[in-house]
């Protein structure tokens, strides 16, 4: 087997170290915003967009002999995704509970069984590869950003990591399981997000959560709740009034309370981001949760393109140009076969099967056979192939490691947010 080799660089802010020459994705379209896209080549260098060249002004550009070329004809491109809230170490894991809950507490108890299966098996795989299958998730459906709502686990998600995680954050699980979440708030850089379960539930006691938030001096601008679905109006009020943001997990809260948010409630936060949820109650990956987000809420396809890009960034306070596809800023972008609709269009009616390229910090990091096909022939000795359903992929991670790894524990089959996946 081919030795990996991961040079991406993945720490937050796109500090990423340099890479030598230049990559020119030639041809495609590139995403301005929701609504607007331009065909132009797309120059990267060290790991950011150097700039956009605008047919037909590239008939005029300087090309570089240093530089390679890479023709995206017949794709567009769009700012990496970004999954607001996940819990990587949890994707290997199959849907857990038998709601609808109350409360996330009553999911808890009834699930936490760690010594009987499944849990026992899932947990037995060693927690940095449990990790690692949790960016792989991401990588498949397009996220080049994910924030775990975890301790950050800085030895894991080092350079050889596929996607970036959030570095820069507060948090605490929630009011009922964390001991002092006053200290932990007021640790949190002034810069950074403080991220905090809050409102997971159709009670009573969820809907005076933020009012005990509030009171502990832990809700402002830099405050984001995770799920609010428990939330009434005085509760929303005060979200708004404080500039707090959201992050909506449609699918987590439909299977364990059996309610998520509705467009009315949506539209009382000004500051909006969509996350996944691990597999422990979540249906599929990023682009699954919009699909679900627009049948369950009717939310808008505008809307929803901002809660995966350029919002998140906002909500997550991202800089470095995370979230947006624009010259100077990080290069992270998907590509996705071009069909000529708008950008917000075309993400909400893709899958990870038409996710064809996945670049982080200027550096590839999924490929579909096509794509790989039209890079450097030695290229493909850096990427493992990996089959979930279908589509063959292929990624800058040590897959034989993971599923020997994994394996040993989980004998019979590896799914991933449910879907079976194998070495190819």
């Amino acid at each position: 087997m081919n030795r990996l080799l991961v040079e991406a660089e993945v720490v937050e802010h796109a500090e990423a170290r340099p890479s030598h020459g230049v990559l020119r994705l030639a041809g495609a379209r590139v995403a301005i915003d929701a609504r607007t896209a331009v065909t132009a080549d797309v120059v990267i260098e060290n790991a950011r967009v150097r700039e956009l060249v605008a047919l037909p002004a590239r008939k005029s550009s300087f090309v570089s002999s240093a530089e390679s070329t890479v023709d995206l004809s017949g794709y567009l491109l769009l700012p990496g995704l970004i999954n607001a809230h996940d819990h990587l170490e949890f994707n290997l894991f199959p849907k857990l509970g038998k709601g609808p809950y109350a409360n996330f507490r009553e999911w808890a108890d009834d699930i936490y069984r760690p010594d009987a299966s499944p849990v026992r098996e899932h947990l037995a795989v060693p927690k940095p590869v449990r990790l690692w299958w949790g960016a792989i998730k991401n990588l498949l459906c397009g996220v080049t950003t994910v924030c775990h709502h975890n301790p950050y686990d800085a030895e894991v998600f080092g350079t050889d990591f596929p996607i970036r995680v959030v570095s820069r954050y507060g948090w605490a699980h929630s009011l009922v399981l964390e001991k002092n979440v006053t200290a932990r708030f007021r640790d949190t850089p002034e810069d950074a997000p403080f991220l905090i379960h809050l409102g997971e539930g159709t009670d009573a006691a969820s809907a005076r959560e933020i009012f005990d938030l509030d009171k502990r001096g832990a809700l402002d601008s830099r405050t984001v709740i995770i799920h609010g679905v428990g939330l009434d109006e005085a509760g929303r009020s005060l979200v708004e009034e404080r500039g707090a943001a959201l992050v909506w997990c449609p699918s987590s809260n439909l299977y364990t309370l059996g309610k998520t948010l509705g467009r009315e409630e949506l539209h009382w936060h000004r500051r909006v981001a969509l996350g996944s949820d691990s597999a422990l109650t979540a249906e599929g990956d990023l682009l699954d949760e919009g699909r679900l987000a627009r049948k369950a809420s009717g939310v808008g396809l505008d809307e929803l393109y901002r809660m995966v890009t350029c919002g998140a960034a906002e909500v997550l306070r991202l800089r470095e140009g995370v979230g947006n596809l624009q010259a100077g800023g990080v290069a992270d972008l998907i590509a996705i076969p071009d069909g000529g609709q708008s950008p917000a269009d075309t993400l909400a009616e893709s899958s990870f099967r038409e996710i064809d390229l996945v670049i982080v910090a200027g550096k590839p990091q999924l490929l579909s056979e096509i794509i790989l096909s039209r890079f450097p022939a030695a290229t493909w000795e850096e990427y493992w192939a990996i089959e979930i359903g279908d589509p063959k992929r292929w990624i800058r991670a040590p897959l034989p490691w993971l599923f020997r790894e994994t394996s040993s524990h989980l004998p019979s089959a590896v799914r991933l947010a449910g879907r079976l996946v194998r070495p190819a």
